[in-house]
C-alpha cells in the first residue's frame, strides 16, 4: 500500500487511527438498513472532517474504523463526534432505537498505525466480517 501523506499549510502527516467501538450492552442493532445508514453517516462525517477511511466493518454489535486524519484530531474528539452524531442520528431515523439513552458505550479501543502495518490492520479490519 502506498502510504498516504496529509498536507495542510504547514504540516505533512501520516496518521491512522484505528478504533474499534461498542454498541451499549452489546446490543445487535447495526444490522440491514440501521448498519447501511451508520456506514452512511461516518462517509458524511469523514468528508466534512477531512478524514480519509482507510477501511471500516461494521458488525451487528461494534464498529472497527480505520481513518488517515490530520494531527489537529484527536482521537478522542473523533469519538466523540462520530459516537455523538451517528447516535443522535440513528435514533431518530430508527424508532426501535429512540427508546435507548444512547447508542454507544463510553469506551473506545483506538491505536495508531506504528507497530503493525496499515496493511496489517486494514487486512485485520476487512476480514472482521468473513470470520463467520
Amino acid at each position: 500500500m502506498e502510504q498516504e501523506y496529509r498536507r495542510t499549510q504547514t504540516t505533512v502527516s501520516s496518521i491512522n487511527y484505528h478504533f474499534v467501538f461498542c454498541t451499549r450492552y452489546r446490543r445487535k442493532v447495526l444490522i440491514n438498513q440501521v448498519e447501511e445508514r451508520f456506514k452512511q453517516f461516518i462517509a458524511e462525517m469523514c468528508q466534512e472532517n477531512n478524514w480519509l477511511i482507510v477501511a471500516m466493518e461494521v458488525m451487528p454489535d461494534h464498529c472497527h474504523l480505520f481513518l488517515n486524519c490530520l494531527p489537529t484530531d484527536s482521537p478522542s474528539d473523533i469519538m466523540a463526534r462520530v459516537k455523538g452524531v451517528t447516535s443522535r442520528r440513528l435514533r431518530q431515523e430508527f424508532k426501535h432505537l429512540s427508546h435507548l439513552p444512547s447508542l454507544w458505550t463510553r469506551s473506545f479501543f483506538v491505536s495508531t498505525a506504528g507497530n503493525v502495518s496499515s496493511d496489517t490492520i486494514k487486512r485485520f479490519v476487512e476480514a472482521q466480517k468473513k470470520r463467520g
